[in-house]
């Protein structure tokens, strides 16, 4: 038959889900720290408790010496042969200092760091069950909330979903099942679960979608607004499978099992491809693409759609665009098909005319040659020479007209007129 002590502890091993083993070891932990507090510091003291009884005795390491100088560390020769018939100076003894009657302060500080010590082997538990588990799915029921955020009963352990962590249009309610990923577990610290995380949506998938889960599909990249809109790029090697259409399921079941789980969140699956104007396309979905003008070097791509889609491919609010983004690592710049073509139009407006063709000297026309061989500059005189000025050259020619003879015309009546008359 088992002692109230065996019951107990039996109950409080199912209650804390810690085996009895490590419940003992932490009661004994903590009567050790409580009678060193109310004896003496320098004691080096060990608590024993008898599983069957539940009787606990407490022992004091002592140093054999010839002359004890501190009853509370040391113990004469001949005591400690007492004990230990093989005992000698210099050794350690174990010498039980069980206190008949523990005192309220004692057993008050027992109580607490019994508690305490509970807490720590809970968390150890828990660390070690979780640990390499993270970015996987756990289950649970919601708690109270504190603060902003929410406590989420796993069965064994209780972990904590974060305000950021949280999906904006989801409301939660008490003793609510739902789904969440495990998002860091560290020791010592309380773990911390995460619905809004794009991870999230990428353990689902597994969950859901045999082919995902068997490699058969790849999930190529995730972006994601939760509780809005996400994208999905899947990919497979294998020629005869649809990776869409694996997503999709029969009559969509699939992917609305995901929405389902995600409060209507609503999800694109896109193929991926390694050709980026391709990928681009096919990330804009459901938006039509004309045409995917990439410049590597600004890491940009200029898609171009028909007028009726500019609205679709951007999105509400650019959401469309953003996740395109996202997904594919290029900064996409959406423009419509009327807009490239004015925009053309206008740089053809404002590009310069090009400046006229100069002639060569080969082709100087045989004419304009003539004129500049006319022209020469004429030589300096030489040296010694007398310079002639205009007004001596002028007087020159007058003078020379003078002497010449007068031309006579005859006029209308038969007579001469001289030069003079004429002018």
């Amino acid at each position: 038959m088992k002692s109230e002590f065996m019951l107990a502890l039996t109950q409080l091993s199912a209650e804390k889900n810690l085996s009895p083993e490590v419940i003992l070891r932490a009661i004994e932990e903590a009567l050790s720290s409580a009678f060193k507090k109310d004896g003496s510091s320098d004691q080096n003291i060990r608590a024993h408790i008898s599983p069957q009884s539940g009787k606990v005795r407490v022992y004091a390491q002592k140093m054999v010496v010839d002359k004890v100088t501190c009853s509370q560390t040391e113990i004469d020769l001949s005591k400690a042969k007492g004990l230990n018939p093989e005992a000698k100076v210099g050794d350690m003894i174990e010498v039980e200092i069980t206190p008949q009657n523990v005192g309220r302060i004692t057993a008050s500080t027992a109580r607490q760091v019994i508690l305490q010590k509970l807490r720590e082997a809970e968390r150890d538990a828990v660390f070690a069950e979780y640990k390499g588990k993270e970015k996987s799915i756990v289950s649970g029921m919601v708690g109270r909330r504190e603060r902003e955020q929410i406590q989420i009963d796993l069965g064994n352990a209780t972990a904590f979903l974060p305000s950021g962590e949280q999906i904006p249009t989801e409301r939660y309610r008490l003793g609510q099942r739902l789904k969440a990923l495990l998002l860091e577990v560290h020791q010592g610290s309380p773990l911390i679960v995460s619905r809004a995380h794009p991870d999230f949506l990428s353990c689902l998938l597994e969950l859901e979608i045999p082919e995902v889960r068997n490699g058969t599909v790849i999930v190529k990249g995730i972006a994601r607004e939760a509780g809005y809109r996400s994208k999905v790029a899947v990919f497979t090697p294998e020629p005869n499978v649809d990776p869409i259409g694996c997503c999709i399921g029969p009559r969509g079941n699939r992917i609305q099992s995901i929405q389902k789980e995600l409060s209507g969140e609503k999800l694109d699956v896109v193929k991926w491809s390694e050709n980026s104007e391709l990928f681009i396309t096919n990330s804009l979905s459901p938006a039509k693409v004309e045409q995917v003008i990439l410049s590597a070097r600004q890491n940009l791509a200029t898609v171009i759609v028909p007028d009726d889609q500019l609205s679709l491919a951007i999105g509400k609010e650019g959401q469309n665009a953003r996740l395109v983004t996202e997904l594919t690592g290029w900064r996409v710049d959406i423009r419509s098909r009327s807009e490239m073509e004015a925009l053309g139009a206008k740089e053809e407006a404002l590009t310069p005319e090009p400046p006229a063709a100069t002639t060569t000297p080969e082709e100087i026309p045989e004419e304009e040659e003539e004129v500049e061989a006319e022209i020469q500059v004429e030589a300096p005189p030489p040296e010694g020479a007398k310079i002639r000025f205009a007004e001596d050259i002028l007087t020159r020619v007058r003078a020379a007209e003078k002497k010449k003879p007068k031309k006579s015309t005859k006029s209308k009546n038969g007579g001469v007129l001289s030069e003079d008359e004429q002018e």
